[in-house]
């Protein structure tokens, strides 16, 4: 990492009112090394200059610390990681998280687990799957205290497929852009409907470049119903309580 890229790091987390020991900073130096060469191989992510990597994957990942709710030794599900995003950030920065990325993409799943073995990140253990699938397996379901997500869905599809996976207490924490007054409602209602409650919305800039964010909370109070998630594909397809955008 050159030494603008370790500037910006330090002032992003430093904003987020994260600190950064010298080991931290050498294993996010190893990991811009070894994403931007499993890129040239792989194409795992549009971002591909060190800033851009650095601010909208590293920092961009530890934004999801806000509000303490990724504080204390907590079993977490990433769900669709793709090239390990928010998990490697994560478990660099809370060594006592246990972190299971998952991504339905193989090629994906490889490179976090190569990553997280080169980075000597035992604290992360990736798996291929989806989410609709993983929450009808006794091993997954009602089984984490977090779910993160960097959310590219609408709220009511990141809600369906995120609370079958939670013990009854446990949060979701979905990482989003501008949140439209209709698809928190809508997030809300299907909340409800799996077993949760929103309990934050918490919008925010990101550090250094600005760009708006919104980190979502959402708490798993009940039991979710047996017939959800639906099958694979249907949540994004026929969102509850929302027309597809």
């Amino acid at each position: 990492m050159t030494p603008e890229g370790e500037r910006l790091l330090r002032e992003g987390l430093a904003s987020l009112e994260l600190d950064l020991t010298a080991d931290m900073e050498q294993a996010f130096g190893r990991l811009l090394d070894l994403l931007q060469e499993g890129n040239r191989r792989l194409n795992l992510t549009a971002l591909k200059s060190e800033a851009d990597i650095v601010l909208k994957h590293f920092v961009d990942s530890a934004t999801c610390l806000r509000g303490g709710y990724l504080k204390g030794p907590l079993r977490v599900v990433d769900l669709g990681t793709g090239a390990g995003f928010p998990a490697l950030p994560l478990a660099i920065l809370r060594p006592g998280l246990t972190l299971t990325p998952v991504d339905s993409i193989r090629k994906k799943i490889d490179f976090v687990r190569a990553t997280a073995q080169a980075l000597e990140l035992p604290n992360v253990t990736p798996l291929v799957g989806r989410a609709e699938t993983l929450a009808r397996e006794p091993a997954h379901r009602a089984r984490y205290d977090r779910v993160v997500v960097r959310a590219v869905a609408a709220l009511p599809v990141l809600v369906e497929l995120a609370l079958p996976l939670l013990r009854v207490g446990g949060l979701l924490v979905a990482q989003k852009g501008p949140i439209e007054a209709d698809e928190l409602e809508a997030g809300g209602r299907a909340a409800h409907e799996v077993g949760g409650r929103v309990v934050d919305v918490d919008p925010f800039a990101l550090p250094i470049l600005g760009d708006g964010r919104t980190l979502v909370t959402v708490e798993k109070t009940r039991p979710t119903p047996e017939r959800y998630p639906r099958r694979e594909g249907i949540p994004a397809q026929q969102p509850l309580f929302w027309d597809a955008k």
